[in-house]
């Protein structure tokens, strides 16, 4: 086993997800025309992909341990091809599509994007036990340093976007430069021995893996796991349009510069979040609330270096949100294994679908300030919360991660 080939493989296919975020973003309009859709049916389309993801999630942490990281690490990337070839294969219908079942066309569009999010799920599902795994001494940090790699994927896809745009190339070809790293990540892994998960290799049984996702703590953190995902991408999805409302400049730039800085942050911070995780998020909550709060004052036409500042102060403030919480779950609950890991990266997509809608209404009848003053509650409920919980274990001895060992109950 090569634990730096397998970890590398993890970080490009985490980067693949990514590029599919933005790539499928950036082409939507060019889908819409060729398909003859309206938004809401492009919406009901793209739908499959986002809760494809979530039960994809779900669904690899419960039989990830029965079927191997390995088979559905390279299943991923079948799906991911597959759906490629669905989405490109399409037939395009000759008018205007009155439902999209209606239609071989958009029927095969709607299960390329489920197949595609189902893939996005998988991958997911496998790298978190899989690093967890191999890194069981530092896992807040290399989880960390995993999920850099979902920003360097936004900002990577957005600029492949980007250049083909300017090279007048069609749609499909900046759909299929997701094939590129999806071979790439196949091939890295695809005569690599995986290891065993964390518990199945110290004989947790199934019994006490499912006994973990009723803690107290974790019932605590999966709730809180709702409120950061959607402080941290429930944000993102409308952050260009914010921010184009507010300062008059092209929003995607404020999208890739707060992505840069997830990046830096996840790769150079990981270490001090594994010190003390609760302290670390409460203070990413409170910059986060504060950059919010401050995007909700500024009048339209504000000056951009304003509007930069504040988007500095909210970039760094969910850098740390998402890998940190999957770290805390794998090192205070890793009888939970793969199962509370699922739970918790299942928990943070479906949040976002349920908010989004939210957030547009927010948009809609408050405007881009009120929405974004309306956002800032959840980090700041979340500082006082993430400072209790620092509180409570500073009480008990500080925070440390929990070590397995061998168990006597039957796998």
């Amino acid at each position: 086993m090569n634990r730096a080939r397998l970890f590398a493989a993890s970080c490009l296919s985490m980067m693949t997800t990514a590029m599919v975020f933005a790539i499928r973003g950036d082409i939507e309009a060019s889908l819409r025309s060729a398909f003859h859709l309206t938004a809401e049916q492009m919406g009901l389309i793209w739908g499959p992909a986002f809760f494809g993801f979530t039960a994809s999630v779900f669904v690899s942490g419960i039989v990830v341990d029965f079927i191997g990281m390995r088979r559905l690490y390279l299943t991923s990337g079948f799906g991911f091809l597959a759906s490629l070839a669905l989405i490109l294969l399409a037939p395009h219908p000759v008018g205007h599509v009155e439902s999209i079942f209606g239609c071989a066309g958009t029927t095969t569009l709607y299960l390329g994007f489920l197949m595609m999010g189902l893939s996005q799920g998988l991958v997911e599902g496998v790298v978190n036990p899989l690093v967890a795994t191999l890194y069981s001494d530092r896992k807040t940090t290399r989880l960390n340093a995993l999920h850099a790699w979902w920003p360097a994927g936004m900002i990577l896809g957005g600029l492949v976007a980007l250049a083909l745009t300017n090279l007048h190339m069609p749609w499909q070809i900046k759909l299929f430069t997701i094939a590129l790293p999806t071979l790439a990540y196949m091939a890295m892994s695809w005569n690599q021995t995986f290891p065993p998960t964390e518990r199945t290799a110290r004989r947790v049984s199934s019994r006490e893996m499912a006994r973990e996702t009723v803690n107290p703590l974790f019932l605590v953190m999966f709730c809180f796991m709702w409120l950061t995902a959607i402080t941290e991408l429930g944000a993102d999805q409308w952050f260009p349009t914010i921010m184009k409302q507010l300062t008059g400049v092209d929003g995607i730039l404020f999208l890739i510069y707060t992505a840069g800085l997830v990046f830096i942050m996840r790769t150079t911070c990981g270490r001090v979040m594994h010190r003390s995780p609760f302290f670390g998020l409460s203070v990413c909550s409170a910059l986060c609330a504060a950059g919010l709060w401050l995007l909700g004052t500024l009048a339209p036409g504000a000056p951009v270096l304003a509007a930069f500042a504040a988007a500095t102060l909210f970039g760094i403030g969910k850098s740390m949100f998402w890998p940190t919480m999957l770290g805390i779950t794998s090192e205070r609950f890793p009888k939970g294994g793969p199962l509370c890991l699922g739970l918790m990266g299942g928990a943070g997509f479906l949040s976002i679908a349920v908010a989004l809608p939210v957030i547009g209404h927010n948009l809609d009848q408050l405007g881009p300030n009120g929405a974004m003053k309306a956002l800032a509650v959840l980090p700041a409920a979340l500082t006082v919360g993430f400072a209790a919980l620092c509180l409570l274990f500073a009480l008990r001895g500080g925070y440390c991660p929990i070590t397995l060992e061998v168990s006597t109950e039957r796998v």
